[in-house]
């Protein structure tokens, strides 16, 4: 394995030692990432030694705000300071590497939060040389997506968006991908196995695989996962294989999600899509314009127009 990454939930609620058991079990090549997702409220100096002496490389970790009124929207159980214990704790561990998530568009946050919380994570002693934003999605059956009014205002989440790719610019960072950023060297490697639709193997509930135009994913529930497991079989909920016109459209809009964009050639026609984007030597790359609209521009492909693609956004 060239990459490991340890989250879609809650590692950290694991002990040290039985993750770090988990990791023994697997493959690695030489210089493996390995990617542990933890809550700010777990970072300890025992749990994260633990990690590092234990063959973990990096941390991430879903601060989203450092804002008291934010946290409190998003149902975050961390505080305001949280940030900083992570970065002391961090630093004194000895990692290298690591990132923090954002999350922006909660009713409750403005412009002025947004700002405050990007100063708060650059001005730290350790700052996180990866960082992560995303904008507040609902879904249906959380008790974000059942409260209307508490859905986050689409122009206020672009304007916040904005606001965290500015900042990050002017401190160094550079753009990767949609929703991240990173200082040089600092890229996640994990994170391009997915945008370059690589090759890669999901364990757990719900967990989604993909090998060479092969998709499967696991069942939702961890208690039907135990019980197919115990009795022998493949905790597979469903499988699909990817016709390879799909696999071309697939490449080209997760290519031009990510800063390498796509081809100029992969495009009938630019017009329409002339104030989304830019072009960089002979490839088209989205504008910060275009990044939040992406899918205005990945309908725009060539690749997008095939049968065998429809329906596919």
């Amino acid at each position: 394995m060239q990459s490991i990454f340890f989250g879609g939930g809650t590692p950290s609620r694991l002990p040290a030692e039985e993750l770090l058991r988990i990791l023994d079990a697997i493959p690695k090549a030489p210089g493996v990432e390995v990617t542990v997702e933890c809550n700010p409220e777990d970072a300890t100096i025992e749990r994260l030694s633990a990690y590092l002496a234990g063959g973990v490389t990096r941390m991430s970790f879903g601060v989203q705000s450092t804002q008291a009124a934010v946290l409190a929207d998003l149902g975050r159980r961390h505080g305001t300071m949280a940030h900083e214990q992570v970065s002391r704790v961090v630093q004194e561990a000895g990692f290298a590497t690591w990132n923090m998530d954002l999350i922006v568009g909660s009713r409750a946050e403005s412009l002025e939060d947004v700002r405050a919380t990007v100063n708060d994570i650059l001005n730290l002693p350790f700052p996180p040389p990866h960082i992560s934003c995303y904008v507040l999605t609902p879904e249906a059956a959380t008790p974000l997506g059942q409260d209307p009014k508490r859905h986050p205002d689409e122009d206020d989440s672009a304007d916040a968006y904005d606001v965290v790719g500015e900042m990050l610019a002017e401190a160094g960072f550079e753009w990767e991908e949609i929703s991240n950023w990173a200082q040089p060297g600092h890229e996640c490697r994990h994170n391009h196995v997915y945008w370059d639709r690589g090759n890669y193997v999901g364990f757990g509930s719900a967990a989604h695989s993909h090998v060479d135009g092969l998709r499967w994913w696991n069942v939702r529930t961890p208690d039907r996962y135990i019980a197919m497991l115990n009795e022998g079989s493949l905790p597979r909920g469903g499988e699909e294989v990817v016709a390879a016109a799909a696999q071309e459209f697939e490449a080209q809009s997760l290519a031009l999600r990510t800063r390498k964009g796509v081809p100029v050639e992969a495009f009938a026609s630019l017009d329409e899509i002339a104030h989304l984007i830019r072009i960089e030597g002979s490839n088209v790359v989205l504008s910060e314009r275009g990044r939040l609209v992406a899918n205005q521009v990945i309908l725009r492909l060539r690749s997008s127009e095939m049968p065998e693609v429809s329906g596919s956004l």
